[in-house]
């Protein structure tokens, strides 16, 4: 699945597009390497977001195409 749309399903990042120009301006990153929106995430993945004032850096759990709300922090876990 896509790095955008992953961000997007999970609800991190509320909108793909949102996601899309995150990853352009390089505040992305997938295993300490800059990432972009075609990124391919897989299960174990560490991805880190510098948006706002806090980074936020989580580790992929599961990839699902469809996710209720209540169940979308279920496919990611929060690292420090």
């Amino acid at each position: 699945m896509r790095l955008d749309k992953y961000l997007k399903i999970t609800r991190i990042i509320k909108r793909r597009t949102v996601a899309n120009e995150a990853c352009d301006a390089g505040k992305v990153f997938v295993n300490d390497r800059p990432a972009r929106a075609s990124y391919d995430v897989k299960i174990g993945d560490v991805i880190e977001i510098n948006m706002g004032q806090k980074p936020l850096k989580v580790k992929v759990l599961s990839i699902s195409d469809y996710v209720k709300k209540e169940d979308a922090s279920d496919h990611y876990q929060v690292i420090e």
